[in-house]
C-alpha cells in the first residue's frame, strides 16, 4: 500500500521583511551591506520551532541557511541577518520546522529536518550592486566651460572659447583629489540650431549662442554622436578610461528627447506626438517652454521600434566604457519602458547605474527605485529647517523607502538656485554642503558654480540662475580664494575613511535645544562577518549649524544606548573637520559653532578601554587642520 501523503503544515509564515509589493521587486544592497530579515513564524501547540533564512545568488548555486532567534515571543517574531558577498540577483526565503521534544529519541522524525519537509515562504529578490551604487561623491560639469587657460579668449568679442573632452582629462588628477567618484557630463551631442536658445533661456539666438545641450540633434548626427566641439566618440571613450585609472566613473545624460534637427524627426516622424495641424509638439512645462525640444511619443504605434533604438542608443555608450547614467526626467515616460531598458542593459553590463533626475511626487520616485533606478534626486534642496530635515530623513532612513529608494542629494543643480542660497554668503553653502555629505551616502554638487557660491536668481521668485550655464559657455575663475573647494576635497576624505558615513540605514537624530543646530549620528553596519574594531568603523556625530551668519551654541542629548555607548564611562569626540577632541561624559553635552569658522562638527566616537586615562591630554591619532573659510 502506498503511503499516504504528508499532512498539511502546523506552521505559518507570515509578514517577511524586506520585501518590496510582495517580492515583485527586489530590495536594495551593495555587496558588503547586511540583509537583516525578520518574519512572524509560529504553528500550534508547544512544539518549538527551528527557523533559518535561507539565501543563494542563483538557482544553480546552494542555499545557505543562517539561524534565525525569536525576538518577541509574544508576537512570535523571528530575525536573522546575512551579508551578500558578490554582485547579482540573490534570493532569500524563510524555511521552518516544528522540533518535537522527541526527535532524537524517534528516528522516524529526522526528515521533518529536511527540505522536503519544511515549511518555506516564497523566495524574496534582492539585487546586490557595486558599492558606488549606495556610496558615491558626483560633480556635475559643462565640459564647454573647461577651456584651458591657453584658451580662455579666443575670438574678438571676448567670449570664452568652447572647452572640449580633452580639457576634462586634464582636470581628472585634480577631480580625484577632490575625491570625485562620478564626474557627471550634461549632454554632450550635437546640438539643433532651428529655435536655439538665447541666454537665460531667450528665444532668440545669435550666431554665438551655443544653445542647451538638451536640445539634442543637429546634421552632425543625434544621440550616438558627440558635438563637435566637444570632440569625438574616441575622445569620450578615452575619457571614460582615463577616469578609471583614477578610481572616477564618467557619467553621461540619457536625455531621450530631440531637438527639431535631429535625425530621427525626418527618419521617425512616427516616433513623435503631432498637432492637429501636423506639426510635431513642443516640450512644455508651464509656465516654462521648450520649443528647441520635441519629446519623443512612447505610445505611438511603433513604440517597440522606438524603445530598441534606445536601448541600442544606451549600450552604445557602454561599449565607449561608460557604466553611469543620469537619466533626464524619467517619470515622464512610461513606468515599464524604464523597467525593461534597465533590465536589457544589465543582462549585458551588471555593474551599470542609473540614476533618476525625479523632482516630482513621491510614488513616482518611489516606483522608480522599484523598476531599477540604483538612485534618485530627492526634495533636500528644498528641506532646510531642522524640522523639515529630520522629518524627511527620517522616512528615508527607514522601510520601505531605504529598501527601494537611493537619495542622492544635491544643494543645487543647473535647473535649480533654492531660495536659502540666494543672495546667500558663502556659509550658507558650506552648511548645505556638510548636511548634503554626511546626511546621504550619495551626495552631489553642480560645479565650479557651487564652490564658488554662484547666488543670483534670474528674477524674484525664480529658481533660475541668472546667466545660467544652460544656455551659454562660462569662464570660472578657479583661482579665487574664497572657494568652498578645499572643504569638498575634506569632506570627502573623511567620507571615504569613515565607513558610518557610507550608510542611512543607522541614521538617528538626536535632541538639541537649539533650532538652528542639528545633530545626528551613524554607525558602521554590523553583521555575522562584519567586526566593528577599525577607527574607520568607528560611529560619528555630526553637529551642524543651520544659521551661516551667526554663531550658535546648545545642549546636545544623546542617546547613548543607540549609538553603542556606555553611559557610565566618559568618551572621546575627535572632530575631524575643525582638529579638535573632547572627552565628553554622559549624555548632555555643550555645543559652540561659529560658521565663519566651519560649518559644523564631523566627530568620530570612542570609548577607549577603561584602563586609559582620560584625565591627561588627548593625542589625535588621525586629526585634521581646522577648515576655515578663506577670505578675498
Amino acid at each position: 500500500m502506498s503511503p499516504e501523503p504528508r499532512p498539511p503544515s502546523r506552521i505559518v509564515i507570515t509578514d517577511v521583511s524586506p520585501v518590496i509589493d510582495a517580492g515583485k521587486f527586489p530590495i536594495k544592497r551593495v555587496v558588503g551591506e547586511p540583509v537583516k530579515v525578520t518574519a512572524t513564524v509560529f504553528a500550534d501547540g508547544h512544539d518549538p520551532l527551528r527557523v533559518v533564512v535561507s539565501h543563494r545568488i542563483s538557482p544553480s548555486t546552494p542555499w545557505v541557511d543562517t539561524e534565525m532567534h525569536e525576538t518577541d515571543s509574544g508576537l512570535a517574531r523571528w530575525e536573522a541577518t546575512f551579508v551578500p558577498h558578490v554582485e547579482g540577483t540573490h534570493t532569500f526565503a524563510i524555511r521552518a520546522w516544528v522540533t518535537a521534544s522527541n526527535m532524537e529519541a524517534n528516528p522516524d522524525a529526522t526528515d521533518r529536518w529536511d527540505d522536503v519537509s519544511a515549511t518555506e515562504s516564497n523566495e524574496m529578490p534582492v539585487l546586490v550592486e557595486r558599492e558606488r551604487a549606495l556610496f558615491s561623491t558626483w560633480y556635475e560639469l559643462f565640459p564647454r566651460s573647461l577651456a584651458g587657460p591657453a584658451k580662455r579668449f579666443g575670438n574678438n568679442v571676448g567670449m570664452p572659447m568652447h572647452g572640449t573632452l580633452r580639457d576634462v582629462v586634464e582636470r581628472l588628477e585634480e577631480f580625484a583629489e577632490l575625491g570625485i567618484d562620478v564626474l557627471y557630463l550634461p549632454p554632450i551631442h550635437p546640438i539643433g540650431s532651428a529655435f536655439r536658445k538665447g541666454p537665460n533661456n531667450t528665444e532668440s539666438a545669435n550666431s554665438l549662442d551655443p544653445g542647451s545641450p538638451w536640445a539634442i540633434g543637429s546634421s552632425d548626427g543625434g544621440h550616438r554622436s558627440v558635438h563637435p566641439e566637444l570632440g569625438t566618440v574616441a575622445d569620450l571613450a578615452d575619457l571614460a578610461q582615463t577616469a578609471r585609472r583614477f578610481g572616477i566613473d564618467v557619467a553621461l545624460d540619457l536625455a531621450f528627447q530631440c531637438s527639431p534637427d535631429h535625425p530621427w524627426v525626418t527618419e521617425h516622424p512616427e516616433w513623435f506626438r503631432h498637432r492637429a495641424d501636423g506639426t510635431i509638439q513642443y516640450a512644455e512645462n508651464p509656465p516654462k517652454k521648450y520649443q528647441d525640444i520635441y519629446p519623443l511619443d512612447f505610445d505611438c504605434h511603433q513604440w517597440m521600434s522606438l524603445w530598441e533604438e534606445l536601448r541600442a542608443v544606451t549600450l552604445f555608450w557602454c561599449e565607449q566604457g561608460i557604466r553611469t547614467f543620469r537619466v533626464d526626467n524619467p517619470h515622464t515616460k512610461p513606468f515599464p519602458f524604464w523597467e525593461w531598458l534597465i533590465a536589457q542593459v544589465r543582462e549585458v553590463h551588471p555593474d551599470a547605474i542609473f540614476l533618476a533626475e525625479a523632482f516630482t511626487m513621491p510614488m513616482p520616485m518611489r516606483r522608480l527605485g522599484q523598476i531599477g533606478f540604483a538612485q534618485s534626486y530627492t526634495y533636500f534642496t528644498w528641506r532646510t529647517t531642522k524640522t523639515e530635515i529630520v522629518d524627511y530623513f527620517t522616512e528615508l532612513a527607514a522601510p520601505p523607502s531605504v529598501d527601494e529608494f537611493r537619495p542622492n542629494v544635491w544643494p543645487t543643480t543647473p535647473d535649480i538656485l533654492p531660495a536659502n542660497l540666494q543672495h546667500a554668503p558663502l556659509e550658507a553653502f558650506a552648511s548645505r554642503l556638510l548636511l548634503a555629505a554626511t546626511l546621504s551616502p550619495s551626495f552631489g554638487v553642480y560645479g565650479p558654480s557651487f564652490e564658488l557660491g554662484e547666488n543670483l536668481p534670474l528674477g524674484e521668485g525664480s529658481e533660475e540662475f541668472n546667466a545660467s550655464e544652460k544656455y551659454e559657455v562660462r569662464r570660472w575663475d578657479l583661482s579665487r580664494q574664497r572657494t568652498l573647494r578645499p572643504l569638498l576635497g575634506e569632506l570627502n576624505r573623511i567620507r571615504r575613511d569613515q565607513l558610518a558615513l557610507h550608510t542611512l540605514r543607522t541614521l538617528r537624530f538626536h535632541h538639541i535645544d537649539n533650532d538652528m543646530l542639528l545633530c545626528f549620528s551613524k554607525t558602521a553596519h554590523s553583521g555575522p562577518s562584519v567586526e566593528i574594531t577599525a577607527l574607520g568603523q568607528a560611529t560619528m556625530i555630526v553637529v551642524a549649524n543651520l544659521d551661516p551668519t551667526e554663531r550658535q551654541i546648545g545642549t546636545v542629548e544623546l542617546d547613548l544606548e543607540a549609538i553603542g555607548l556606555d553611559a557610565d564611562r566618559p568618551f572621546v569626540v575627535e572632530d575631524l573637520l575643525g582638529g579638535e577632541a573632547y572627552v565628553w561624559n554622559g549624555k548632555n553635552n555643550f555645543i559652540d559653532l561659529d560658521p565663519a569658522r566651519q560649518p559644523g562638527h564631523m566627530f568620530r566616537v570612542t570609548q577607549p578601554d577603561e584602563t586609559v586615562d582620560l584625565a591627561g591630554p588627548l593625542k589625535l591619532s588621525n586629526a585634521l587642520e581646522p577648515q576655515k573659510l578663506t577670505s578675498q
